[in-house]
């Protein structure tokens, strides 16, 4: 078992699935939900800026990835940007409330390539205003940043302090007059709701600050609104020129720094799906799988998102975090059973899901790559941690990472474990049978008072030899065509089930009917000479004293019988249900080794004079080659008929 787990973790590994924890193999095969992230595991986490909204104006933006090439435009058609300064402001803003870094490779430009170094979201925020003529390192130059206040997921915001000693002189931002020489600007951004709460003001299309009456309150949510219906994340950007922020970096106070703010313009940017989340969530709902989106985004983004993906399905809900507070965990095990997509949810949120889900006796896999999401990860029955944008935190909380922070990768993970599990199912059962049929050999020929049929060393070459290596092999099946067409198994559901069961018992009575058939004929064939047969064979086998005869022909036929009973067995074992002629003959390589070494073995150990005598055998005749081979098909012969019969009544 240990074996086949560590080669399914190498296999996971190809599929871009680390496992930290053995024991997750297995259960990664009964997932039955997968919570998942938006950013970056559903879709590409390459965002792209489209849109700006500055004082009603839309501004539509090209380009793509991260270069930072491309026009604006109003109604379709391109414009100056530095007409509008409100924009532009916005551009800045956003430029100067940034942690993340554009490099650039390449000197020609033919050859240069784009990398962003930090949060794809600032990273998109940086090729816009590059876009608009901004160079990180100018601004950064001529506003340096003396303190800020990190983003959380909890505030959905950041702030950060600026200097505006030393503005360039054609800079047409509104914070860098002579009158604010010397001040200080306070730049901050993100959810435009959580933004606007902070605001008094608002920036006019001409740039100048008016009153944020309810009108203009409600111009600004219905923007954000429609720019979130195609599916953007929109963030809010909002200033204060002041010279009122300690000098001391301790005395700064987040509630004393966010007051009375003018709010500037929204910017909307696009995160493409990735192309194989779509296939792949196919594949998930095919075996039985939910997939649940959750994110900190907009309602309304969330749901576009999950509706061009095919996650949200008619008449699914989408629940914001705000509804789960208001929900108990009592309802909340009802809602969940409808509800495809959380958007607005914090890390805590993630932690009721996975109760809620838990409590509904479902097997969860919960995604995160924040600290914050740790609790929920462990939680989980599987937590699966980002390996590219992930923490350290949430990566020694896992039972897996994924190395390319891919959904898809985790549906081949779930598949990799239904695969790994059906393996060990099929082992065991092949060392079982195998070992059932050789008890019920040896007590059946005792109780008829036949001699033994197989000796001590020849069941030891049986379970070390002949089974051992194609045991192995079963270890590395690919698995069967329709793994992700069966529904997940249940939680109690032993490894040894119904279908086992009825195997387990049609093998038995085959081996043991083809081994005990093959020794009565090498005893009857090869009596001593001058032995003579008393009535029928049957009565004289039973009653016969065989205290001193030589069974030497018979047990070698027996031993012969189930060697090749064993290794025939072990090519229509390798699917519980498909028959070996869908599944291939030869598609396991490792299972012709496997067997071709073992008859390789057996031929040396009945032809080889020196081992005759260890395992009390000789080489066969031809008519008794020709009986133990037609015997010996007879179990593998029998598994097929019973796999027609599972199929055929679907158990």
């Amino acid at each position: 078992v240990t074996i086949s787990l560590a080669l399914g973790m190498r296999e996971m590994i190809k599929r871009h699935a680390l496992i930290r924890k053995l024991s997750s193999v297995e259960t990664l095969g009964s997932a039955t939900v997968i919570c998942s992230d938006k950013t970056g595991t559903l879709t590409q986490n390459e965002m792209t800026v489209t849109r700006l909204w500055v004082d009603g104006q839309f501004i539509g933006v090209t380009g793509t990835g991260y270069v930072p090439k491309g026009d604006f435009l109003v109604d379709g058609q391109k414009v100056v940007i530095s007409k509008y300064p409100a924009a532009l402001t916005a551009l800045w803003l956003g430029l100067l409330n940034n942690d993340a870094w554009l490099e650039t490779t390449g000197e020609e430009d033919s050859q240069k390539t784009y990398r962003i170094v930090g949060d794809p979201t600032e990273g998109s925020l940086l090729v816009a205003a590059a876009k608009a003529g901004a160079t990180y390192v100018e601004i950064k130059e001529a506003y340096p940043r003396e303190n800020e206040v990190p983003f959380d997921s909890e505030r959905k915001r950041m702030i950060t302090i600026h200097d505006v000693a030393t503005p360039k002189a054609d800079d047409p931002s509104p914070f860098t007059n002579e009158t604010h020489k010397n001040w200080d600007v306070i730049a901050v951004k993100g959810a435009p709701d959580v933004v606007l709460e902070l605001c008094t003001q608002y920036q006019d299309i001409n740039d100048k600050p008016n009153p944020l009456g309810a009108e203009a309150r409600q111009r600004i949510l219905a923007a954000n609104d429609e720019m979130t219906k195609d599916a953007l994340r929109v963030l809010g950007l909002a200033y204060r020129v002041t010279r009122d922020v300690p000098d001391n970096p301790e005395q700064v106070k987040a509630e004393e720094l966010e007051k009375d703010l003018v709010f500037v313009g929204l910017i909307g940017m696009i995160d493409p799906a990735r192309t194989e989340v779509k296939p792949a969530l196919e594949n998930a709902r095919e075996a039985g799988i939910r997939t649940i989106m959750i994110t900190g985004d907009y309602p309304n983004t969330a749901r576009a998102i999950a509706e061009t993906i095919g996650l949200l399905r008619p008449g699914r809900k989408v629940m914001t975090g705000a509804q789960l507070d208001e929900t108990s965990d009592e309802q909340l095990k009802q809602v969940i059973e409808d509800t495809d997509v959380f958007a607005r949810v914090s890390p805590e949120h993630k932690m009721r899901i996975v109760d809620a889900l838990q409590a509904n006796d479902e097997i969860v896999a919960m995604t995160g790559d924040g600290v914050n999401d740790a609790p929920a990860i462990k939680r989980a029955d599987i937590g699966v941690a980002m390996g590219i944008t992930g923490t350290d935190v949430a990566k020694e909380t896992a039972d897996m990472v994924l190395t390319d922070d891919n959904y898809a990768s985790i549906v081949a993970a779930v598949e990799q474990g239904r695969i790994i599990y059906s393996n060990i199912r099929k082992f065991v059962f092949f060392l079982l049978s195998s070992n059932v049929a050789e008890i019920m050999i040896i007590f059946l020929a005792t109780l008829a008072g036949l001699p033994a049929p197989l000796t001590a060393i020849q069941l030891l070459w049986l379970n070390l030899i002949t089974d051992g290596a194609p045991a192995l092999a079963l270890a590395v099946e690919k698995g069967d065509p329709d793994i992700m067409q069966q529904k997940p198994r249940a939680k109690s559901e032993p490894i040894v089930n119904r279908s086992m069961m009825l195997g387990l018992g049609v093998q038995t009575i085959a081996q043991t009917a083809a081994v005990l058939t093959a020794f009565a004929l090498g005893l009857i064939w090869h009596l001593e000479a001058g032995a003579t047969i008393v009535g029928n064979p049957i009565t004289y086998l039973i009653q016969h004293d065989w205290r001193g005869v030589d069974v030497q022909t018979a047990e070698t036929m027996a031993f012969v019988t189930l060697s090749l009973c064993e290794l025939f067995r072990a090519y229509t074992v390798r699917s519980e249900r498909a028959s070996l002629f869908q599944i291939g003959v030869f598609s396991n390589r490792y299972m012709q080794y496997a067997v071709g070494l073992s008859i390789l073995l057996l031929v040396l150990v009945v032809s080889v004079p020196f081992l005759q005598p260890i395992f009390n055998t000789h080489f066969p005749t031809l008519r008794e080659w020709s009986v133990v081979i037609g015997l010996a098909l007879i179990p593998a012969t029998a598994e097929e008929i019973t796999k027609f019969f599972l199929r055929r009544n679907k158990i």
